[in-house]
């Protein structure tokens, strides 16, 4: 019998070029928190909801205060073994396009060519009022050139750049608007609440339609945005491997299911097909 990994090495060399669906799990050994536990359910309290940071400005404060100080870590994450590894299958090949629900930007970093970040980049920042764009490093410093005297204590680092705060910590922090128009900022991702852009959504599944089967790495699946791509493959009757510690909502489609470390697993297949 095949051992698990003689299969998605198989499943990886009879089925290319494929489309891979990438989520947190890929990105924890970068150190970046992910949101939910191997049965699916979320680790943490849910994160701010688009509604809320566009109409109170106080939750604005809140968030920007959180992020200002989770960024100083989030921004230092460096790629893994995973991001590596995918970025080794697409240029053999193996990979046509890679999807990914992180806002990190470190399949990039590792060298995947063809990324599609539905939800977008931490590392950007644009304004609700003009749509003017700007790196989130420039805006970091605006935010720290106007809470010259503000500190606040970390009780812990959550996913994508957020960081839970002393109680009532940013009530004395400042929030500066844009740069252009004085508007508000937000950073340039997918809230929670808030619809992925349709071309995004056109692009991933275009990527699908033309792929020969779907890889899933470090994903649950278990917001609709990702799910879908898994739903639409499962339909056309195209092959599901899926690499994720814990239960996704497309375990029932897969002909593959993995639970083991992303980034060991993709690098033991790597391996494997370059043996």
């Amino acid at each position: 019998m095949k051992s698990r990994i003689e299969a998605l090495a198989d499943f990886l060399a009879r089925n290319a070029p494929l489309a891979v669906l990438s989520g947190a799990g890929v990105s924890t050994a970068s150190g970046i928190p992910d949101y939910r536990d191997r049965n699916g359910d979320w680790k943490h309290a849910q994160p701010i909801q688009f509604p809320d940071f566009v109409n109170n400005a106080d939750s604005r404060k809140r968030y920007w205060a959180r992020s200002y100080v989770g960024w100083q870590r989030f921004s230092r994450a460096n790629p893994n073994a995973a991001h590596f590894a995918l970025a080794d299958f697409e240029a053999s090949g193996k990979v046509a396009t890679l999807i990914t629900q992180n806002v990190d930007r470190l399949h990039s970093a590792a060298g995947s060519q063809r990324v599609i970040d539905l939800h977008g980049d931490l590392g950007a920042v644009r304004c609700l009022g003009c749509d003017a764009s700007n790196t989130r490093g420039d805006y970091q410093q605006a935010l720290k050139d106007a809470n010259p005297d503000w500190h606040s204590d970390v009780f812990r680092y959550k996913p994508d750049g957020d960081a839970e705060l002393a109680d009532n910590s940013h009530a004395e922090f400042r929030v500066p608007g844009c740069r252009i128009c004085g508007g508000v900022v937000k950073p340039d991702v997918v809230m929670f609440g808030e619809n992925v852009p349709k071309k995004r959504v056109l692009d991933a599944s275009s990527a699908v339609d033309s792929a020969k089967a779907l890889l899933v790495v470090g994903s649950s699946m278990m917001l609709f945005s990702g799910f879908r791509f898994a739903r639409q493959a499962a339909a056309q009757r195209k092959p599901i491997a899926i690499v994720n510690q814990g239960r996704t909502r497309a375990d029932d489609v897969a002909e593959l299911k993995i639970e083991a470390d992303c980034g060991d697993t993709l690098s033991a297949a790597a391996a494997l097909l370059a043996s």
